[in-house]
């Protein structure tokens, strides 16, 4: 048994622990897909209660997907903690029945818990934000006629969710009114909550395809792909399915196909998929067509496939046997009025704005993001590290621990196929200087190899080189740092010496790649000073510059894999004195406009690809030099 043909083995194992597939809904020859975006009602419950609310209860209209935060102009609504309902009503077909097709709900993610009914009847609950979860609703509904859906939301975090979060209930009644509460968290963005994605109806064949597990390789010129194909039946059946996987490459021209649940596919002279800005034709990707039959009918499912295969050492990471050097950004599903909800043309926006910048990777910080999202990055070809929400935890215990792994399984079962991902994150910036975090992250660092053998894993760290106790068990060194900024501030001059300083210190103590995942400076937009001063776009731009003095260097000692500024935009945060309306660190502002820091850095990712994969500058290049 090779190597690959192992791996598959483990993917196919590890997924055997979930009890149904999460591919994303699609219409087909043998499927439905039925879309329950809009206009949902919506109700705050002051009690904290999930039991139903009463028939007196005054609903109000609200979109999704969408935070409910910021939708309305009441500040109970936005500051809201606890739970909330929402419900509409929609159409099954008459067919559905008569045709014995199941029927599922889907929803792309809902914030941080979700209680689901249909017609009154429990469908499923779901306990962490971020990432979809889906419910066989075929016997709860009401076949040509309405039928209504309930949701109830809660975004409490605890010690042992992720995130995690506190409640703290303030008895003091000399200084707070009776039953007043705070709710605290360790991460610097705002806690929205709601339905932030999608949420479909979808149908299947009474045997249908449950699950696509997808491994891709190369030979030379030649492509690989093994693929196993895993069928749930309604009914118990008495022989196995015959499958058919058809390839179409990207024009829809038939390339070869295979019968077979597990096989592995060979393309000759194939189509790679390569990172923007490495190939002339980044992003590309085959489509394999899966036919599974069966006497009651088929099922038909369509999943594209990028061919890359990734590797690293000690010094680098590599995809296709090339060096890879990422160059991009942290960012956030953040924006006004929608909060974290999936957003279309916000989504094209900045996909423009990061093929303008000339960027090439970003991080999923801190929580996965929508597969929409992700299917862009695919397609384009911008490589993603994968974040779980695991950010800023503390108190590393074995619940909190199971409930990681948890999501640790839940993301590999959703992005496991995505060429796009070349790297899962398991936290941003754990107190991994406490003791009790080196084991704790050495369980999850195994659990991932077993889950997933072909992509490095990595968490990022905020701890000095000589505290961190998790890193070693890690494949990448990433580190947060901001010279300058949190520290030493207004000092510019030293930014050079010490980047230098600690990420080489880093690379020797680990001997691992580095990833500078956070460095930079906010700026207030519009606001500037001669000679700089913190908070404006001069003070920015000129952190950024003291920063590429350091990264050139290091990229000669061979270790540094990339840099990702902090952040792609201005986003929310709570409210606190240190934020003028929000964290102020980005390339852009919240309405996706730029600072002069988004010029320098475009400047900045255009010369280091032209430097390193001899690309043609873009004719509106306007800087010769720094």
């Amino acid at each position: 048994m090779n190597f690959w043909t192992c791996i598959l083995l483990v993917f196919s194992l590890a997924q055997s622990t979930f009890s149904v597939g999460i591919l994303y809904p699609q219409q087909s020859e043998s499927r439905e897909v039925l879309s329950l975006d809009g206009l949902w009602k919506f109700y705050l419950n002051p009690n904290e209660s999930s039991e139903f609310p009463t028939t007196e209860t005054e609903w109000i209209q609200m979109p999704v997907p969408s935070s409910y935060n910021d939708i309305t102009v009441n500040s109970t609504i936005r500051d809201h903690v606890g739970w909330a309902w929402y419900k509409r009503t929609f159409f099954a077909p008459k067919h559905w029945s008569t045709e014995k097709q199941t029927v599922f709900v889907r929803f792309g993610s809902v914030h941080y818990t979700a209680l689901v009914w249909i017609n009154g009847k429990k469908a499923c609950e779901h306990y962490g934000g971020h990432l979809p979860f889906q419910a066989d609703i075929t016997h709860s509904l009401l076949y040509g006629g309405q039928n209504l859906i309930m949701v109830a939301v809660n975004n409490t975090l605890t010690l042992t969710t992720i995130p995690q979060g506190t409640v703290q209930h303030m008895n003091n009644t000399n200084k707070y009114p009776p039953g007043y509460t705070e709710f605290q968290h360790a991460f610097d963005f705002f806690n929205y909550a709601g339905i932030h994605r999608p949420v479909y109806i979808y149908t299947t064949p009474q045997v249908y395809i449950d699950d696509i597990t997808i491994i891709t390789d190369i030979n030379g010129t030649e492509g690989i792909i093994k693929y196993n194909i895993e069928f749930q039946s309604i009914e118990d059946i008495l022989t196995e399915p015959q499958c058919t996987v058809v390839v179409f490459d990207k024009n829809g021209s038939k390339v070869t196909s295979i019968k077979g649940l597990t096989g592995k596919i060979h393309i000759f002279n194939a189509n790679f998929w390569w990172p923007y800005l490495f190939s002339s034709n980044p992003g590309y990707r085959y489509t394999l067509e899966i036919h599974l039959n069966y006497g009651t009918g088929e099922d038909i499912y369509r999943l594209p496939v990028g061919i890359r295969k990734i590797s690293w050492n000690s010094t680098t990471l590599l995809i296709n046997s090339e060096p890879m050097y990422l160059r991009g950004f942290g960012k956030h599903e953040d924006s006004n009025i929608r909060g974290k909800g999936l957003d279309y043309p916000l989504m094209i926006r900045d996909y423009n704005l990061i093929t303008w910048l000339g960027a090439n990777a970003y991080r999923t910080s801190h929580y996965p993001y929508a597969e929409e999202i992700l299917e862009m990055a695919d397609d384009i070809g911008i490589m993603i590290v994968d974040e779980s929400p695991a950010c800023t935890i503390d108190y590393f215990t074995d619940e909190l621990l199971e409930q990681h792994k948890k999501v640790m399984k839940e993301l590999v079962a959703r992005d496991k196929n995505r060429p796009s991902v070349i790297m899962w994150s398991l936290s941003n910036e754990p107190r991994s200087y406490k003791n009790q975090s080196g084991e704790y992250f050495r369980e999850l660092a195994s659990l991932m190899k077993a889950l997933d053998p072909s992509r490095p894993v990595t968490f990022v760290t905020s701890s000095s080189v000589n505290e961190d106790k998790a890193v070693e068990y890690m494949d990448v060194v990433c580190v947060n740092r901001y010279p300058a900024w949190y520290s030493d501030c207004g000092h510019t001059e030293l930014i050079k010496r010490q980047v230098i300083h600690e990420l080489t210190q880093w690379h020797q103590k680990f001997d691992k790649p580095v990833l500078v995942t956070e460095y930079g400076a906010g700026s207030v937009d519009g606001m500037h000073m001669l000679p700089s001063s913190m908070w404006t776009e001069d003070y920015q731009v000129i952190t950024l510059k003291e920063h590429f003095k350091a990264f050139d260097y290091l990229r000669k000692q061979g270790f540094l894999i990339g840099e990702m500024i902090w952040n792609f935009a201005d986003f929310a945060t709570p409210q606190e004195f240190a934020r003028p309306g929000g964290c102020k660190k980005g390339l852009f502002t919240r309405e996706r406009q730029p600072k002069m820091a988004a010029h320098i850095t475009r400047w900045r990712y255009w010369t280091l690809a032209q430097s390193i994969n001899n690309v043609t500058l873009p004719n509106d290049f306007l800087f010769e030099s720094v």
